[in-house]
């Protein structure tokens, strides 16, 4: 990623950025969060360089090469080469070290959460002489930086595993402070550069190692001395959570008429013909199914019951033939909910069922699988979450197939 040399050039650099974040925040559905943070903060970058282009900022030239577009270029170009990306710039709170509260920005969060990444537009040489202790001071090394992420990633568990850590250097990295961060656990993308290391004590060395006084020199390092190039990985590994708790919306999605081709029906209830429409659209058993399979299958006693008494109300035949085979492929556990679970405040999206429900799953570290995101967002908003997969909602309507208007099937 070359820096563009000229006024004119970061003008028409920041104006293809905007185009292509908003292009971004336009291919995903519903928008990308965090896409309009992005898009504000180029607009601004680009507001400033037009000021400075009609003399109403005087800068140096030094200074406009310091401007965040390195950054925010780099921000843009991860999000365009990584999968699953479902935020940029978000904010993670963790615990310091130190205890403190402290907050994190995420630069893009990819592959369904699994992954942090850090664009680092900053060259080469200037990371690897702040890392020897020659930068300015109070600069921290992207080493140093490392240990937040990893930090605030073991806090910040999905799907009960640690999101992945990637630094993404698009104006190279030193071949030294590569292999460091290699060795703590960061994934590197980018230009591995050499480095010509001076006449000095190593990173971190004190005038008692023996190492003589703590006096570092600058290492010269060139983008022209690139001995390896590293791309993202195109596949994250993740560790897949074996384990998966059914709620009563699950139970009673996988077992609608709607999910087996009783969707081609006006109902009587509005709500129902709207499931039914988008059920002809966009089927929801295969995604349940492809979810489920080859993992261990749970659901808590109140699940179970509850779900079994909607069936007697509400089911028909074929639905009660489906919960039964369902069921004889579950392992039904006592309701435990977890410590955290039991935390929560009641609110008209909390109840004792839905908590029950969901903090069995959290102690069995499986991910519940729900169409109750009223439930998700709440419990988030107290600062809960869980570990989920969301899907549409389907009701039971086979016994209301007899007063509906079929409807012609292509």
């Amino acid at each position: 990623m070359s820096a563009p040399s000229t006024l004119g050039e970061r003008i028409a650099v920041a104006e293809e950025l905007i185009e292509r974040a908003e292009a971004l925040s336009g291919s995903r559905k519903g928008g990308l969060e965090g896409g309009a943070k992005l898009c504000n903060r180029l607009k601004a970058e680009l507001k400033f360089l037009h000021k400075v282009e009609a003399g109403k900022v005087a800068v140096k030239e030094s200074h406009l090469q310091s401007t965040n577009l390195t950054h925010l270029r780099a921000v843009v170009e991860s999000a365009e080469n990584l999968e699953e990306v479902v935020s940029v710039l978000h904010v993670f709170g963790y615990t310091a070290g130190s205890g403190e509260k402290q907050s994190l920005v995420v630069d893009v969060v990819a592959d369904g959460g699994h992954a942090w990444v850090k664009a680092i537009g900053r060259k080469a040489e200037a990371l690897h002489n702040i890392w020897l202790g020659r930068g300015q001071y109070g600069a921290r090394s992207v080493v140093e930086q490392a240990e937040d992420f990893l930090r605030a990633s073991r806090q910040q568990p999905v799907q009960y595993s640690s999101p992945r850590v990637l630094f993404a250097f698009y104006n190279g990295v030193s071949g030294p402070v590569a292999e460091k961060l290699r060795e703590m656990g960061v994934a590197v993308r980018g230009d591995i550069v050499a480095v010509e290391a001076p006449e000095g004590p190593r990173p971190g060395a004190r005038e008692s190692d023996g190492e003589g006084p703590a006096v570092l020199q600058a290492a010269r390092v060139g983008r022209e001395n690139a001995v390896a190039s590293l791309a993202f990985p195109t596949e994250v590994k993740v560790d897949v959570c074996p384990r998966v708790n059914l709620d009563i919306t699950t139970l009673i999605t996988y077992v609608s008429a709607l999910s087996y081709g009783g969707c081609y029906f006006v109902f009587r209830e509005k709500v129902l013909t709207e499931q039914a429409g988008r059920e002809r659209k966009e089927p929801v058993l295969p995604r349940l199914e492809a979810f489920m399979r080859g993992k261990e299958l749970f659901a808590c006693e109140s699940a179970v019951r509850d779900f079994r008494s909607i069936l007697d109300t509400l089911g028909g035949p074929g639905e009660r033939d489906r919960a039964a085979t369902l069921v004889g492929r579950i392992q039904v556990v006592p309701d435990q909910p977890s410590d955290r679970a039991l935390r929560l405040v009641a609110s008209s999206k909390i109840n004792s069922r839905s908590l029950t429900i969901f903090g069995t799953g959290d102690a069995l570290k499986a991910v519940t699988m729900t169409a109750n995101s009223g439930f998700v967002r709440a419990a988030s908003n107290q600062g809960v979450k869980f570990s989920v997969f969301v899907h549409q909602p389907r009701a039971l309507t086979e016994s209301k197939e007899a007063l509906a208007t079929p409807l012609p099937k292509n």
